[in-house]
């Protein structure tokens, strides 16, 4: 039999390079260390991709696939850490990017009653590597509650607050756990989200925000000043957005620090 067409290794003359090209929305088996039950089971949805230069006509998209299942079923961090070497070696590039973005489990008891419920977190793992480098990113994103200082200060019965998502991105000397981000994160807020609630946890949580009223501002500061001070964080990015109650719009604010 003849030799198939390779046409995506035919020359463009475009002098065009694409900065990233590869797959992505892939979900695949992801396992995770757990600090509360030692491992955990998710799914994440999987972006992988590489450079290419101005004078190929293509990529070997097939070569994605064959390296994200060349681990077996499951992945770990490890094996993510390391996937962006292989795919420069396998698909002959400069540079690779890979990112894995999954539901992430805790179960978490109500403060006064102990009911015990699931509450899902956001988390991306980003890794970006070249022939000679690589840079592993953290991201979680924590629902939490906040209550708006003014409305507090200005009325005279109650005070609005929202549900609101915390986006805390970090580099690190050495890994951190999901777990330690999240805690650190709800902490700063007015008050946390649980999954299940009984009539005393809601009066406790509503009464609990209540006492520590804190704007978008008040948020990010908060958070940046605890990852300021922690020993193994090299490097963050701390987004707040509140689904505001009473306005037609969102607040948001970010910090970031300077320099990896």
């Amino acid at each position: 039999m003849s030799a198939l067409t390779d046409t995506q290794s035919e020359r463009d003359d475009r002098q065009l390079p694409i900065d990233r090209v590869g797959v992505r929305s892939l979900r695949f088996p992801l396992r995770i260390r757990d600090r509360d039950s030692a491992v955990q089971h998710t799914v994440a949805t999987v972006a992988l991709a590489v450079d290419l230069p101005h004078h190929y006509k293509g990529t070997h998209m097939s070569r994605f696939v064959e390296v994200l299942h060349a681990h077996g079923t499951e992945l770990t961090v490890a094996t993510i850490a390391g996937m962006p070497k292989e795919l420069i070696k396998k698909l002959h590039a400069d540079k690779a990017h890979v990112e894995f973005r999954f539901p992430y489990f805790r179960a978490k008891k109500a403060p006064v009653s102990g009911a015990e419920g699931l509450l899902d977190y956001g988390v991306v793992f980003e890794v970006n590597a070249d022939k000679d480098s690589s840079d592993f990113v953290l991201t979680i994103e924590v629902p939490v509650t906040t209550l708006c200082p003014c409305s507090k200060a200005i009325s005279a019965r109650g005070a609005h607050n929202q549900r609101g998502i915390v986006t805390l991105a970090v580099r690190f000397s050495e890994p951190v756990w999901i777990e330690d981000l999240i805690e650190l994160v709800e902490t700063s807020a007015s008050a946390q989200l649980y999954s299940l609630l009984k009539r005393p946890d809601e009066k406790f949580v509503t009464e609990a925000a209540y006492d520590n009223p804190v704007f978008v501002e008040d948020l990010v500061r908060n958070v940046a000043q605890k990852v300021k001070s922690h020993p193994r964080i090299t490097w963050f990015r701390v987004e707040a957005e509140n689904f505001e109650s009473i306005h037609n719009h969102n607040a948001w604010a970010m910090i970031e620090s300077p320099g990896k």
